[in-house]
């Protein structure tokens, strides 16, 4: 979303679709000329097997009918730039023949990479089952790492041919900002500085709650109040067991999910969360203390993010030791007003995302529009 925002705002004659899974993505603000198509929602396991969210047809199925509407769409809108997120074919190969379609055409194509993918134990043959290379090699024409090589390069230790490793750009962090609207209707309960704690979709946020959770519970001093957002993914019953804990604590409240999680984190005074990209960004860009506790399964991105962010200065780290006792979180928690914040640490370009974002596409738009004009011309010379 805020890539899509950023893109039309800087840019007057350019429109943006997105294409996603998300069922909450109606729920966003999006600028005029932005606009999405709502394909059927896949989500990962945590054994690593994909399901379908919300249809009650097979995993195959569901991937098919992605595909079909992908293909249809990218056919008819016709884009001159095409990002495909994280997966270079998409989720199972979703992609591959729009990818295969959009080339022949002239489509300028770019692979947008968060700045950690996995391990690159796992994410080496990973890729080589999938057979990522000649995609990166003959599809894309730019890889666009959101990101600073500073923190991590997401392809570290996987064999990449120089010829890829030209297509590299490193763009910096995508910054957010809270939105010019009213303020969420939680924080007039909010009367005292408060920690955030955030597990972004709340699907595999049961473990981090629980941990914070009992914190407060065994003291009757916490350091801060805490406002929980839950989660749109947390089961309902897991969900309705935290609110009742929740109710007989009396500096602590809980929300399900906001659209203007940026608005929660501006207020708060320090943020708990799993540590994913998103949210990592938004720590970046509200300048808040942070305690990161990443999950490992089923993959490290978050705990690669977490360990070489907590390196650099720019958040606090802990790590799931599988016990969990109260007594470790409430001291975590007390240590975060000694945290320097993110600001406090010098990273050339860290927050330059969208800035370098604008450039390049730009760049790209300029060298469309010269090629047209040379087809024109050669075209035009030819009927003569």
């Amino acid at each position: 979303m805020v890539m899509a925002n950023s893109l039309v705002e800087q840019n007057q004659n350019l429109s943006v679709l997105i294409l996603s899974g998300s069922p909450i993505i109606g729920s966003f603000d999006f600028k005029v000329r932005v606009d999405f198509v709502r394909i059927p929602g896949i989500i990962k396991l945590r054994n690593g097997e994909y399901t379908s969210l919300s249809l009650h047809i097979d995993t195959e199925q569901t991937l098919a009918m992605r595909a079909s509407i992908i293909q249809h769409t990218a056919e008819t809108f016709d884009p001159d730039i095409f990002i495909v997120d994280k997966e270079p074919y998409g989720l199972k190969g979703e992609v591959t023949e729009t990818l295969e379609m959009l080339k022949e055409r002239g489509t300028h194509l770019v692979l947008g990479l968060r700045d950690v993918l996995d391990d690159p134990s796992l994410l080496g043959p990973e890729w080589q089952r999938k057979n990522v290379l000649p995609a990166l090699n003959d599809l894309y024409d730019d890889i666009w790492v959101f990101g600073v090589k500073q923190i991590y390069n997401p392809l570290t230790g996987l064999d990449i041919p120089a010829s890829v490793k030209r297509k590299i750009t490193y763009t910096g962090y995508l910054p957010r900002s809270a939105p010019a609207v009213a303020d969420p209707a939680i924080l007039s309960e909010m009367k005292e500085p408060y920690v955030l704690v955030t597990v972004g979709g709340g699907g595999d946020g049961d473990v981090l709650t629980d941990w914070v959770l009992r914190a407060y519970e065994s003291t009757r001093q916490p350091p801060l109040s805490a406002l929980f957002v839950l989660g749109p993914f947390m089961p309902p019953e897991t969900r309705a067991s935290f609110r009742e804990r929740i109710q007989k604590l009396p500096r602590v409240r809980a929300v399900t999910f906001d659209s203007h999680m940026e608005s929660l984190m501006q207020d708060a005074s320090a943020v708990v969360a799993m540590g994913g990209y998103n949210t990592f960004c938004e720590v970046l860009s509200m300048n808040k203390r942070a305690l990161i506790i990443p999950r490992t399964v089923p993959r490290l991105e978050q705990y690669i993010r977490a360990t070489r962010a907590a390196e650099a200065g720019l958040i606090g780290v802990l790590v799931d030791d599988g016990i969990r006792h109260s007594d470790t979180m409430l001291t975590a928690l007390r240590q975060l007003s000694q945290q320097k914040k993110p600001s406090e640490v010098v990273i050339p370009g860290l927050l330059d995302g969208l800035i370098n974002l604008n450039r390049l596409v730009r760049l790209r738009f300029k060298a469309a529009d010269k090629r047209r004009a040379l087809l024109e011309a050669e075209a035009a010379f030819a009927s003569d």
